[in-house]
């Protein structure tokens, strides 16, 4: 059997769409963990690269920052921290937010660094405050640079938020093991295909938040 055979005798099987192993469960739940980590990188992430991109200090601890969270192996702590607290949500969550954290830090200090120094500078000259020229003046002309940081998160931790299936969690991860483990290749090649359409679907989501978000005009020059 070839790819496509494989896609069809899974999504075609009825015992896919129902019941707790289900594509519809087993897709929410993957989303319920990608939208957590996110949520929790962006609220780590944002802030720091905010401010240390409006004062233009820290650019080579961010730097140094983000090295050493890519270089952490993710399957790696993964296992380590089950050991530690044994199986839980904490044990998957931490490896995705360190490894999306780096992205949406280091891409969110570029952006404010980015911003044409002119119209803060006319800014400050009109007594504008730091937080009304950041909120103001840099935050809407580096909001695309912004999105395109967390898009690269939530990418990377829709794809890799499979791991939760290794500690016994569900997510699309859970018919990629247990197809492994089954001899179930239909299962393998069917969850890999829904975590790449998610990917692809939380692409379209982040095209869609651009269109919406960010002005004509910063788009146009984006």
């Amino acid at each position: 059997m070839n790819i496509l055979n494989f896609v069809h005798a899974f999504f075609s099987d009825s015992a896919h769409w129902h019941g707790y192993d289900g594509i519809p469960t087993r897709f929410w739940e993957h989303i319920g963990y990608s939208l957590e980590a996110l949520a929790y990188s962006a609220v780590i992430g944002l802030p720091i690269g905010v401010l240390t991109g409006h004062y233009g200090r820290g650019g080579n601890a961010l730097a140094l920052i983000a090295t050493a969270g890519r270089a952490l192996p993710t399957f790696g702590l993964l296992v380590l921290l089950t050991i530690l607290l044994g199986f839980s949500l904490v044990p998957v969550m931490v490896p995705l937010v360190v490894l999306a954290v780096p992205p949406i830090l280091v891409t969110t200090y570029e952006a404010l660094r980015s911003v044409d120094p002119s119209p803060v500078d006319a800014a400050r000259g009109m007594g504008m405050s730091e937080s009304r020229i950041l909120f103001q003046v840099e935050l809407p002309v580096a909001l695309p640079l912004i999105l395109s940081g967390l898009r690269s998160a939530a990418i990377q931790i829709v794809s890799t938020a499979t791991i939760a299936a290794y500690v016994g969690l569900g997510g699309l991860g859970r018919y990629i093991i247990d197809g492994l483990y089954q001899r179930s290749y239909e299962k393998v090649v069917g969850g890999a295909t829904l975590v790449a359409g998610l990917a692809l679907a939380t692409l379209a989501v982040f095209w869609a938040v651009g269109r919406f978000a960010v002005s004509p005009g910063v788009r146009r020059g984006a």
